[in-house]
């Protein structure tokens, strides 16, 4: 062990800054993709095709969505305390890679499930309908776990220097916007309102548009052979794992990190409210074609991607990520307000450009700062549990898709959304305002103040980490 550790330091003084290429940077970024590109088409059509198109009440949606992402929540954590331990193959394949892929293949072909339900009517086979949606779900999340809490875990482990971190997550940003774009783009031209055959349709091409990404991803989710190494002479030293609860409990003692989960999970909220709502603007408020939602989405990627080599510009300059993703995070609740109150085409355009602009900074920092937060949790543990604190960021992100299906019941009910109808009344499309804009923007609000308060990993603070980091060889 004190001979990697002196390699380590060796390895960290002689390239401080940068130790993997672009396009290894790059490769990395197209597992990102998939993750958007599936999250983008599921969170549009999953609520919506069951409660719009199959006509099902929209508190039974709501409750199997809840359950879904119950079993989300759970499973994370799960999947990441459970394999996060060495395996026979982990020497020769690593300690991730084989994860990402045992998990991503089945989890892309999973996602054709959601949408073949049993035709029964909405009614008196509602329950059907119900086991269906959470059976399916579920099924489709247990495959994602497994790639995303090893795709994420990677990330801190591989790209150690703040440089490298900005850099690769530049490059890994708008090739991950890429997926969103194809996601709000390719199925919207294949979905048809009204015929449920086409919804069909849209997840076979996202599963081939996923292959694709997932084919472009390998060289990317190697793991790095010396860091392998140094985690099985760290298992060596202490073979036993320490219970799952604990591992929990320690991760909530780290005030940074419930800072950044309660900030991301209020994010999370922001997101996936906005993406689950697009459907309903398009078909309700603008009263419109599917495909039209192609130039909303469009719209914040435009903001997004044109504004990401300025946010990793400025962290640069700044060597602050925490007064980066601040700025973020406040034009973010800014940009959401005109939402609220827009019922034109070009409007949301517009709009959504300027949303996408405090998108692309947040998102750009979203994982320097997390990977900052594991370098703390290293230093006060003498352990690197990465799959164990991706794990606990999507346990508690999943959250969001509980508060997104609430918002939604209770909007939609007391507006008096009538599930199935191809028309609203002028209340139901408000409702839709509501649970687009209102609320989220909220959400964000109370997640910038927690972060601006409580959040203290200032630029000296990071450095005094990493030069921990160096020292104690992980």
């Amino acid at each position: 062990m004190n001979e990697i550790k002196e390699n380590f330091g060796n390895i960290s003084k002689e390239f401080p800054d940068i130790k993997h290429s672009k396009k290894n940077m790059a490769s990395y970024g197209f597992g990102k993709s998939i993750v958007e590109f599936f999250d983008m088409a599921f969170g549009t059509y999953a609520f919506f095709f069951y409660e719009s198109e199959l006509g099902l009440n929209v508190w039974i949606v709501s409750f199997g969505i809840i359950i879904f992402a119950i079993w989300n929540a759970i499973n994370d954590p799960l999947v990441g305390f459970l394999t996060n331990r060495p395996f026979k193959f982990t020497k020769k394949w690593g300690r991730r890679f084989p994860w990402i892929f045992m998990g991503g293949i089945p989890w892309i072909f999973c996602y054709i499930l959601i949408f073949m339900p049993p035709i029964v009517d909405p009614v008196s086979g509602a329950w059907i309908l119900f086991t269906w949606l959470v059976i399916t779900t579920c099924l489709f999340d247990t495959f994602v776990s497994i790639y995303w809490v090893y795709f994420a875990g990677l990330y801190p482990d591989k790209f150690r220097s703040l440089e490298e971190r900005r850099t690769a997550a530049g490059i890994q940003t708008p090739i991950g916007t890429l997926g969103i774009a194809l996601g709000a783009i390719v199925p919207p031209l294949l979905v048809t309102f009204g015929d449920i055959q086409s919804y069909i349709i849209q997840a076979g091409a996202t599963i081939l548009f996923g292959i694709v990404f997932l084919s472009l991803a390998i060289p990317g989710c190697r793991d790095d052979k010396m860091m392998v190494d140094i985690y099985l002479e760290k298992c060596k030293e202490k073979p036993k794992q320490e219970p799952f609860f604990r591992t929990l409990k320690d991760a909530l003692k780290q005030k940074n990190f419930v800072v950044f989960i309660i900030t991301y999970t209020l994010y999370r909220t922001l997101t996936v409210s906005i993406t689950a709502s697009i459907a309903y603007v398009v078909r309700f408020v603008l009263r419109a074609e599917s495909g039209v939602q192609m130039f909303i989405s469009l719209g914040f990627l435009i903001g997004a991607l044109v504004s990401i080599p300025l946010w990793i510009k400025l962290a640069h300059k700044t060597n602050n990520n925490r007064k980066v993703i601040l700025i973020a995070a406040a034009a973010l609740t800014i940009f959401t307000v005109p939402l609220i109150f827009l019922d034109n085409l070009i409007g949301f355009i517009i709009a959504f450009i300027f949303w996408g602009i405090g998108l692309g900074g947040f998102w750009s920092m979203l994982w320097p700062v997390l990977a900052d937060v594991i370098d703390e949790s290293v230093v006060k543990t003498g352990d690197r549990r990465e799959g164990i604190y991706a794990g606990f960021q999507a346990f508690f992100g999943r959250l969001a898709i509980v508060f997104q299906a609430i918002i939604f019941a209770t909007v939609h009910t007391l507006t008096g959304f009538v599930e199935g109808a191809d028309t609203q009344s002028s209340l139901a499309v408000w409702g839709i305002h509501i649970h687009l804009a209102l609320i989220p923007m909220i959400f964000m609000l109370v997640g910038t103040i927690i972060f601006w308060r409580f959040y203290d990993l200032t630029p000296d603070r990071v450095k005094e980490i990493k030069d921990k980091l160096i020292e104690i060889g992980l």
